[in-house]
Order: structure tokens, then sequence, then C-alpha cells
């Protein structure tokens, strides 16, 4: 039975640059890294960075990196100063920031959770909404 995400693995085509991003704009920890790769985390995300040629990045898939709402406008503003590149700008509930990784790997940084973004969706549906 499957009892939840494991891990993320991130193709990366620089893996110092990619290091430097995760770790110092973003707030990773790092554990360890080889000649392929490295491992990091973030509370219970585990993620493994790896070298490889990073594919094309056109459709709406994305990570949402999870925040306290308090710390939102700081982070953003902290990540904006760093010359960090956002792909889109926030039209649903709860304060989120998109970003790009080095490689353009879509990243979302976002304050809040399933249930406010359910609650917000009876107030106002999508379009041919149906509840599950």
């Amino acid at each position: 039975m499957l009892k939840g995400l494991n891990h993320i693995t991130l193709a990366v085509s620089d893996l110092e640059r990619s290091l430097a991003f995760y770790l110092d704009i973003l707030g990773f920890q790092g554990h360890v890294r080889w000649d392929g790769g490295a491992y990091l985390s973030l509370g219970s995300l585990w993620l493994c960075l790896s070298i490889d040629e990073p594919c094309d990045k056109s459709d709406y898939s994305h990570i949402a990196l999870d925040i306290e709402d308090k710390d939102f406008i700081s982070f953003a503003m902290s990540v904006r100063e760093k010359g960090v590149n956002e792909w889109k700008e926030n039209r649903s509930e709860g304060n989120s920031l998109y970003l790009l990784d080095p490689d353009g790997h879509k990243l979302e940084i976002h304050a809040g959770s399933l249930q406010s973004r359910l609650d917000s969706l009876r107030k106002k549906p999508y379009l041919e909404q149906k509840w599950l």
C-alpha cells in the first residue's frame, strides 16, 4: 500500500550552481554529494540532484514548497533580491511565489494547505468543478 511521497529527483546540469541555489537561496539542508549528484532535505522532503541533461519544461508541472504565511513576504523579498527568475504571477488562494531553479525546474513557494484551497473552492469554484 502506498503511503506518501518518498523523494524527488531533479536533473541538473551544474551541481555547484544547483547546490548554491537550493542550499543558500532556498535553505535546504545538505547531506551528501558525489560526482554525479547530491542529497538534500527540507523538512521531510528528500531531494536528489542528479547530474543529467535537463529537459524542456514548457508545461504547468511544478513542485510547491510550503512556507508559513508570516514568513512569506520577507522570504519573497530575499529571493527577489538575489535575482531568482519568476515564471508566473499568483492568481490563486494563498500567497505564492513561482520561481525557476538554475535549470528551469518550476517551483512554487506557497503559504497555504490543501484545506485552505478546498475552502476557497467552496466560495469560488473552478469552471465545471465536481467534488470527488
